[in-house]
């Protein structure tokens, strides 16, 4: 019987799971809901067929980022938009999203 230390996920190869201590996240099991939600191809189906009205000319982030970054808070248990500015720099979102900086609560603001 073989022991599996270290898992790899398929969505992100550069991800490494493992059960000897190191960094810990409380968000850390976002990385196994990203996993599932590849598998199923929701994200695909997002950018296929999820559009909003946004008049913006330029926008750093696309519709499928801002509802798939909203989803996962809401997963991970943050359920005020203003948390995003705390999660700015938070690895687990940030590789979870595959994005160097992650969408801020003017953004989530509605008028």
């Amino acid at each position: 019987m073989s022991i599996v230390n270290t898992l790899s996920l398929e969505s992100n190869r550069k991800i490494k799971i493992n059960f000897d201590g190191g960094d810990l996240s409380s968000d850390a099991g976002l990385l196994l809901i990203k996993e599932f939600v590849s598998k199923l191809g929701i994200d695909k189906l997002f950018s296929q067929s999820f559009k909003t009205n946004d008049s913006a000319l330029f926008r750093y982030h696309t519709d499928k980022e801002n509802l798939l970054q909203m989803i996962y808070m809401i997963i991970a248990g943050y359920f005020e938009d203003d948390t995003s500015d705390e999660l700015t720099n938070d690895p687990v979102f940030k590789a979870v999203l595959n994005k160097d900086t992650l969408i801020t609560t003017d953004y989530f603001k509605i008028s």
